[in-house]
């Protein structure tokens, strides 16, 4: 899964304990898009390989896999941990200059407001600052999200949540989700005043925000943490494909470390609570950035267990899964294909990888939801799938997209971007007699 333009921060990923040093964070691109971060501020991969004693990106990819540990990194305390990811942010956002390339590389100074970017001296910061203002509010937001992410990583968060006391189509955002957890004020509440949280702050090298603040950023990493089941539920409601009467099978398309890095096979319980009673899901996900871990376990050759989501991968090309598993029944084929910021817009290489899962999925007449991390993305990717003469059903903001704001890391100064923002609904070719058409709007 490829994040567009990129190099928005790398990912943490998810453990019931919490370890001594961070497992090291996934990309949201491939290595096209790591070397990217250079064209905006030179030799800024460089400084990551560094920092967590690497010598290449092959070593990066390894740790992504799970190959590796934070102490392979020279990695030994929490202070060392959060120093090591703040040094990769430490860069001149006007004059792009690295602390090696100054004349002090203790110089840089850190703007006071959102404590996310860095200035080489105060006529930088002057020059900077017409431009910095406009996403100053924003990319404190996005600061302090990236430090507590670091509880979805101890197991903090997300806390656990309650059976829907609403049908699934009666839950129209964010709003009517929280409004159904039972104790919201409590469960934030412990999660503040937790020793990880107590830990995170006592070696973050900042200030620790007001509570409230705390509590707003817990709240913008659940979404995050649920926006891909519940997005996964929306298409599902789309297409018409009731749970309720059989059971399914979902194939999320293009996985990558962002969506398998650590994952529990229960972190996907959510669509179980959002459809009690349903007949059984499985969620296979397909991706050559599968990363190794419990979910990486064949898909299954029989029904999903009733009233359970099912988690199993497989690590390759999804044109390749079809041939190899799908066409000789040692999977089942899908009654949904999901394809979490899939990428294909970003660059030639990125679609002409892309080509031969787009074309099956349009000739066998597969429903498929695409995310997009934005408008621009959105329009972007269309017009491609257009020219693949895709018949496109509808197109929309997503209700339960992420609700945290996400910088590109290497240029903070543009306007935030969110995970699966907006949806493309996909069935098929263009121009097939009968075809419902979804919404194009809220």
């Amino acid at each position: 899964t490829a994040q567009p333009n990129t190099a928005a921060a790398p990912k943490t990923g998810r453990s019931k304990k919490a370890p001594e040093e961070p497992a090291a964070r996934a990309p949201d691109v491939d290595s096209l898009g790591f070397q990217a971060m250079d064209r905006n501020v030179p030799g800024l991969s460089h400084v990551i390989l560094q920092k967590l004693n690497m010598k290449s990106y092959e070593d990066y990819k390894s740790a992504m896999d799970g190959r590796k540990s934070g102490s392979d990194f020279g990695i030994r305390t929490y202070f060392d941990m959060f120093q090591k990811m703040e040094d990769t942010f430490k860069f001149c956002v006007e004059c792009k200059r690295l602390p090696d390339a100054l004349p002090d590389p203790k110089s840089l100074r850190r703007c006071k407001r959102c404590q996310n970017v860095y200035y080489c001296g105060v006529a930088c910061q002057r020059a900077n600052w017409p431009l910095h203002k406009k996403f100053c509010k924003k990319l404190k937001l996005v600061a302090l999200d990236r430090l507590v992410e670091w509880l979805i990583f101890t197991g903090d968060i997300p806390f656990p949540t309650d059976t829907w006391t609403k049908p699934a189509r009666d839950v129209r955002g964010w709003e009517d989700w929280f409004s159904m957890q039972e104790q919201l004020e409590e469960k934030l509440g412990a999660i503040v005043a937790g020793r990880y949280m107590t830990l995170l702050w006592a070696n973050a090298g900042k200030p620790r925000p007001e509570d409230t603040e705390l509590r707003e950023s817990i709240r913008r990493l659940v979404t995050d943490f649920h926006s891909r089941p519940l997005t996964i539920g929306l298409g599902l409601r789309l297409f018409g494909i009731d749970p309720l009467t059989r059971p399914l099978t979902v194939h999320v398309v293009g996985a990558s470390h962002v969506e398998t890095l650590n994952t529990r096979l229960t972190d996907y319980d959510e669509l179980t609570r959002m459809f009690p009673g349903h007949q059984g899901v499985e969620m296979v996900m397909v991706g050559v950035d599968v990363v190794d871990g419990p979910i990486m376990r064949p898909p299954l050759t029989t029904l999903a267990p009733r009233g359970k989501v099912y988690l199993s991968s497989y690590k390759g090309l999804y044109h390749d899964f079809w041939e190899s598993h799908v066409e000789t029944k040692l999977a089942a084929p899908p009654d949904l294909v999901v394809g979490f910021h899939p990428g294909f817009h970003a660059c030639p290489d990125l679609l002409a990888g892309w080509l031969p899962t787009l074309l099956l999925l349009r000739d066998y007449r597969l429903p498929v939801l695409f995310t997009v991390y934005s408008e621009q993305e959105l329009k972007a990717s269309l017009q491609i799938l257009v020219e693949l003469e895709m018949h496109i059903v509808g197109y929309a903001s997503n209700p339960f997209a992420s609700l945290r704001p996400e910088q590109v890391y290497s240029s903070p100064n543009k306007p935030p971007v969110y995970c699966s923002s907006h949806y493309i609904a996909l069935l098929g070719a263009e121009a097939v007699p009968g075809a419902e058409e979804l919404e194009d709007d809220d």
